[in-house]
């Protein structure tokens, strides 16, 4: 069963930020992940306030969810998007 992994975030240095981006990319591919969403217009439904980025990334199931999160590839790249945003990120598994 698909998983995906849903992050809300705001970005508080765009240039340090751009640095993660093709960190981030490369460690997705490597575990078999594909982004979905990646920042893109929000239309805010229902409640708030309305987030800054949404970025989605479909694993093919948990565990390589889980795998990419924890992988030492991805953990280089989360110190920088760490460092240049604040957000949520959220693991859930796909119908």
């Amino acid at each position: 069963m698909p998983a995906y992994i849903i992050a809300e975030i705001q970005v508080t240095d765009p240039t340090a930020y751009d640095g993660y981006r093709p960190l981030a990319a490369a460690s997705v591919a490597r575990f078999g992940g594909r982004f979905v969403v990646r920042g893109g217009k929000i239309d805010l439904l229902e409640g708030g306030p309305e987030p800054e980025r949404i970025v989605v990334i479909e694993f093919p199931d948990a565990d390589a969810a889980r795998r990419w999160y924890g992988s030492e590839e991805y953990q280089q790249a989360l110190k920088i998007r760490q460092s240049a945003s604040r957000g949520r990120v959220f693991l859930v598994e796909g119908a």
